[in-house]
């Protein structure tokens, strides 16, 4: 029996955790199920999720979480220019622009700062049903980018922040009848409020070791509660700047484009991509003896969450149970809830989340005014059948 099979027996019900002893596995391959539970499969989702479809793409198998914080050969990775590799020995990360001391800094500089930690969840803004797979909550170590900026000296004339990473390709440019071809690094920029606020985080580690190169070794750019697009990884340069910064992945790549009704008429609104929506969704459903439990994840942007419930077909909504060792403000919170009284058949169940400011995560996708699939946030049904 291979760990594939295993796996996929799991998940579909027919192996239970007393079989699980007699093969040798590692404990990450798999969900943690108490002892007689039994994964309940979902309808309409995949039986073997390809968690690594590239060499440089991964994502998540969310009925395979296994605790709060994601192991680092699983957390989720996806970028654009592929993966540079940067030797962490002669690295240096360079401060320039309207900065008093331009300097250039090493690991050890960095790390001679004095480490911190963050405990910070996360998603691409692409992140949707029904795999919901790219997403990860780590611990990260490293310095307040505050820290940084202040040992340069940010002049007062500097309004955006730039931060390049080392990847980078030919992009082509175009300006009204024009096209250029040129080469360009991965690069997103912070208004001077959000840079020097004490959230952004230059992080060189991850769950206490070094970065991966998935992960954007040697060092990396963290916004707390922001999506993962503002995350620059291999993060080499910050540049400090008076003019607005319209790079390819700020400006035009990651954008919201949808109609919003003001004062009774359709506007066509675009909008950048930065602080996450509120979002929860069902990652597992297992039979535990009479019972049934439902297991879930919540992402915010560090907003306390007030309560999260699950539906049960037409039901009424009832509060499930948030987890009470997920409490880090830009962290993931967990939640179960205990289904009972449960009847053969299909059901479909559903979570939605509200915050302490009484925002409620949305019911339906906005409807046709929509036109782009980024920031999807809306309550994600998941239907099983019960024997």
């Amino acid at each position: 029996m291979t760990t594939r099979s295993i796996r996929r027996d799991i998940l579909k019900g027919t192996l239970t955790l007393a079989g699980l002893g007699l093969v040798g596995i590692p404990d990450w391959v798999l969900p943690v199920l108490a002892q007689g539970e039994t994964a309940v499969p979902f309808l309409g989702y995949p039986e073997q999720v390809i968690t690594n479809p590239a060499p440089d793409r991964r994502i998540i198998d969310i009925r395979a979480i296994n605790g709060p914080i994601t192991p680092k050969d699983q957390f989720f990775t996806t970028q654009h220019y592929g993966h540079p590799v940067v030797d962490p020995a002669t690295f240096t990360l360079k401060i320039s622009g309207l900065v008093d001391r331009p300097i250039a800094l090493s690991l050890d500089d960095l790390r001679r700062m004095g480490g911190k930690d963050l405990v910070a969840g996360f998603e691409c803004s692409g992140n949707r049903g029904p795999l919901q797979g790219l997403s990860g909550n780590g611990r990260w170590t490293g310095v307040p980018l505050r820290e940084v900026l202040d040992k340069a000296g940010v002049k007062a004339s500097a309004r955006e922040f730039v931060f390049f990473g080392a990847d980078r390709g030919e992009e082509e440019v175009e300006w009204r009848t024009q096209k250029f071809k040129v080469m360009q690094q991965f690069g997103r920029s912070l208004k001077r409020e959000k840079a020097l606020s004490p959230e952004p985080f230059l992080a060189y580690a991850m769950n206490g070791e070094p970065l991966t190169l998935h992960q954007g070794s040697p060092l990396r750019l963290l916004i707390p509660g922001w999506y993962g697009v503002a995350n620059v990884k291999w993060l080499s340069e910050i540049h400090a700047q008076e003019e607005q910064y319209l790079g390819k992945f700020q400006a035009r790549w990651y954008r919201t484009f949808k109609g919003e009704m003001i004062d009774g008429e359709m506007k066509w609104v675009e909008s950048d991509i930065s602080h996450m929506q509120l979002k929860s969704f069902v990652a597992r459903i297992t039979k535990t003896g009479a019972g049934y439990n439902v297991f879930g994840v919540v992402l915010n942007d560090g907003t306390p969450i007030k309560s999260v419930e699950v539906k049960v077909d037409d039901g009424p909504w009832q509060m499930a149970a948030l987890d009470p060792s997920t409490k880090e403000r830009y962290g993931w919170k967990l939640f179960t809830f205990n289904w009972t009284s449960v009847t053969p058949g299909e059901h479909t169940l559903v979570s939605r989340v509200t915050d302490a400011n009484g925002r409620l995560q949305r019911t339906v996708r906005d409807n046709d005014t929509k036109k782009t699939f980024l920031e999807e946030d809306s309550q994600a049904p998941r239907t099983v059948k019960v024997a």
